[in-house]
């Protein structure tokens, strides 16, 4: 499974800033997918790993 940070409408994003102000604290929406990950061989592994490191970021490879 693979989420990400949703893009809200208004209306939406008015309700979690209500409930943000109720509770006191910060809500993320995120939304998730069921992906199957890619099976790498160690090299094609280690590139994403470089990549990773390189610009600071989380990669993830999946199946098509």
């Amino acid at each position: 499974m693979l989420c990400n940070l949703t893009k809200l409408n208004d209306n939406d994003l008015d309700q979690i800033r209500s409930l943000e102000s109720d509770l006191g604290v910060t809500v993320l929406a995120f939304s998730c997918h069921d992906v199957p990950p890619a099976t790498l061989e160690e090299e094609k592994l280690a590139k994403i790993q470089l990549l990773e490191k390189n610009i600071g970021v989380s990669l993830v490879a999946i199946s098509q």
